[in-house]
């Protein structure tokens, strides 16, 4: 689906689709939590879909009770030796160790990009807990039969944090304790989101405050159902609040700068930029000013660089963006596809220098771009387009339903007729 946005004035407001990062951790908890969780304001996006269908084949009865509010009995008892896990980084690393409790063999697939982004990671430190596996040289598929022992120890963060997530929150089930040893954790507010919501679920992950170096897992800990309300995604309402900054006035309701979400920090970068912000209890209003260039470490939330991009783009000077060295294994080659799109519309992106991205800002021009199949990009480029003097043409535009699938329909919603 080719999708096409024009010079546009924007002003409303917008309720973003729920945090799929909190959904399918909670998903999976609903999973271990002998008995009936409520999960509350849920949008069923595609990674969210592939989370359900995890936990299906994992045991778990699922009920619709409306379009938003899911009914999860939970219960470990796998009904098939398959997980599907679609193209969710996150659901595979997440299920591969929850698959490892099971004493039966679990072969976990997936399509499309997510065969190509690396799983190495996961390989050692699951065989180190007893884990018997089988992968496609530190790919998808891999097999893996359980059940994972407790123990000592230690996995490389430096690529992602989603691997520690899914130990964390598979190990309190494990008979015995387990410490862990993390080299190099990336992406840390994630994990504080991990522990979060194991709490919600009644089990406690224990670190010393602010190191995510080592963390000590009791075993034999059970999860309680719960009934949960799923905050607003800070990653698609970053995209919403730039279209603000540079195209008019927007307020993102359903969001909190208290949120443990890693792209609250879009705030900061909106701020350094110069754009108006004004913070309420669960909302955000950004609205258009003149726009400077800035500097924005993104190292701990790499999915607002396309976002940052689209801000950069609209900003006098040269900006500078650090952190592309956690673009490379994302739906696309983040920072590569930038610098491609964002050329196609006038914009210069120079990746010369190491883990940094700089963007010079300037006009849009019209044209015809390519989402690689990036929900990220799609989103960023339609955001930019509200500046195009002339039409962008969005190729893959439908990548969008990986994580927020009205996004087109919300920003039709609030360009000024």
């Amino acid at each position: 689906m080719d999708k096409s946005v024009s010079l546009g004035s924007i002003k409303g407001i917008i309720t973003p689709p729920s945090s799929k990062s909190y959904a399918q951790r909670a998903i999976a908890l609903a999973l271990l939590a002998k008995g009936r969780t409520t999960l509350r304001n849920i949008e069923f996006c595609k990674d969210t879909r592939s989370a359900l269908s995890c936990i299906e084949a994992l045991g778990a009865k699922v009920t619709f009770i409306d379009d938003r509010t899911l009914s999860i009995e939970g219960g470990l008892s796998p009904i098939g030796n398959t997980l599907f896990v679609g193209e969710s980084g996150l659901a595979t690393r997440l299920f591969t160790p929850i698959a490892s409790l099971c004493s039966s063999a679990i072969c976990i697939k997936g399509e499309g990009t997510i065969l190509h982004r690396p799983m190495q990671m996961m390989i050692e430190p699951l065989r180190e807990l007893g884990v018997k596996v089988k992968d496609g040289g530190g790919y998808l598929p891999i097999e893996v039969e359980g059940p994972i022992h407790g123990g000592q120890i230690k996995v490389d963060g430096s690529i992602s944090s989603q691997f520690i997530t899914g130990l964390l929150l598979a190990l309190p089930l494990a008979k015995s304790d387990t410490t862990l040893y993390v080299d190099s954790a990336v992406s840390t507010p994630y994990i504080d989101m991990t522990i979060d919501t194991a709490e919600r679920f009644g089990v406690e992950i224990m670190h010393k405050s602010g190191d995510y170096s080592e963390f000590f897992i009791e075993g034999g800990q059970e999860y309680t159902p719960t009934d949960i309300f799923i905050e607003g995604d800070w990653s698609g309402a970053s995209t919403m609040l730039v279209a603000g900054a540079i195209a008019g006035e927007v307020t993102v309701k359903n969001i909190s700068t208290l949120s443990k979400q890693a792209d609250t920090a879009i705030c900061h970068a909106l701020e350094r930029a110069g754009a108006g912000i004004i913070i309420e209890q669960d909302s955000i209003t950004v609205s258009k000013r003149p726009l400077k260039a800035f500097t924005f470490d993104a190292t701990n939330c790499p999915d607002l660089f396309p976002a940052l991009a689209a801000l950069a783009a609209a900003a006098e000077g040269e900006s500078i963006i650090i952190g592309t060295n956690r673009l490379l294994h994302k739906e696309s080659d983040r920072a590569e596809t930038i610098r491609q799109e964002y050329e196609k519309l006038g914009i210069t992106v120079d990746l010369s220098e190491e883990n940094i991205m700089k963007i010079r800002g300037g006009e849009i021009h019209p044209a015809t771009v390519f989402s690689h199949n990036d929900h990220r990009i799609a989103m960023s480029l339609a955001v930019s387009a509200l500046r195009c003097n002339g039409t962008i043409t969005i190729e893959n535009a439908e990548c969008v339903e990986k994580s927020y699938p009205d996004f087109f329909e919300d920003l039709e919603s609030i360009i000024e007729k």
